[in-house]
């Protein structure tokens, strides 16, 4: 299994400077890929997160967030192995031959470490500011998908479908390899099954081991009936922010995957038995902190991660 890291790339007190020192410490210490993700607006009156929930204010970190793959071009050219994954871009508000373009170039620069990981979004306030209908999103984010792997294949590229038209035409570049992965952000029944049908992986926010063995059976369950092998399937598990990295332990009430090296990683051996091949840890959303973010937090940060790639290892949790 793999631990991946969140790129501090939100909230007020982020900088250039903070996400490139958190980028090349990453590598340094062997994590496996830095994530990023996309959000278009911060609503600033209260808006309804979730389907049947409650109007709530959106993430304050929202409000200041650096564009996904601009951040990844130029960590691309501050590391050398490191793996940059989206988690998540939105599809819907994209288009898809420009974002197959975009990754496929920024997969030609890294030299073929690009994870494009995808979102059928929930906001509503992005997909009117897009001009894009939120409805059916599910059915638009999976022909999206096909149209973005038919731009990285041989010219002539087409697609017609239902969201979606390429007329007959040479797009390029093409990425480094016969295509890039492309991971589906899920947790809900149907959406998880979707990706076990077409994606190349999924990322899931599970607060529980159990609640990860029940994703991957899906995932798994669903790849099989759509012919394929669950083994060539990526299962990369978000942490969700604020899952605090302590020094010391924590007791009752300790999230899933969080509390001090040891704690996170007993919860990384427990997600690798689940059937999870990467984890990526919170923190580029505050670091694991306070939005407040200050130079001495992030090397502390940056310090407790050490810790934790250590204690990860001698567990056997990063053996192949």
């Amino acid at each position: 299994m793999e631990l991946g890291l969140a790129l501090p790339t939100a909230g007020p007190q982020t900088s250039p400077e903070t996400i490139v020192k958190v980028a090349e410490e990453a590598e340094r210490l062997g994590y496996a890929a830095l994530w990023t993700f996309e959000r278009l607006l911060r609503p600033i009156d209260k808006v309804v997160l979730w389907t049947g929930g409650e109007p709530e204010m959106v993430p304050e970190f929202y409000g200041s967030t650096y564009e996904p793959l601009e951040t990844l071009s130029h960590i691309a050219a501050v590391t050398e192995r490191i793996k940059l994954g989206t988690a998540v871009l939105v599809a819907p508000l994209h288009v898809p031959v420009m974002l197959a373009r975009r990754l496929a170039t920024l997969d030609r620069f890294s030299g073929g470490r690009v994870i494009a990981g995808l979102g059928q979004g929930w906001q509503h306030n992005e997909f009117e500011t897009a001009n894009v209908s939120i409805s059916r999103k599910g059915a638009r984010t999976e022909e999206f998908i096909a149209a973005m792997r038919a731009a990285w294949g041989p010219d002539p590229v087409r697609h017609e479908g239902e969201f979606y038209r390429i007329a007959p035409s040479q797009v390029n570049p093409k990425p480094v390899r016969a295509r890039i992965p492309v991971l589906l952000a899920a947790n809900a029944p149907a959406a998880v099954k979707r990706a076990g049908r077409i994606a190349d992986g999924l990322i899931p926010i599970a607060s529980s081991a159990q609640e990860l063995r029940d994703i991957v059976s899906t995932l798994h369950d669903a790849a099989r009936e759509a012919g394929r092998d669950p083994g060539d399937l990526m299962v990369v598990n978000q942490v969700p922010w604020p899952t605090p990295v302590t020094r010391e332990p924590i007791g009752e009430g300790r999230p899933f995957l969080g509390g001090s090296p040891r704690q996170i990683a007993e919860d990384l051996m427990a997600a690798r038995e689940s059937g999870v091949t990467q984890v990526y840890l919170a923190g580029g959303q505050g670091l694991g902190l306070d939005v407040g973010l200050q130079a001495a937090d992030v090397d502390q940060w940056l310090g407790l991660l050490g810790e934790v790639i250590e204690a990860a290892d001698r567990l056997g949790v990063l053996a192949p």
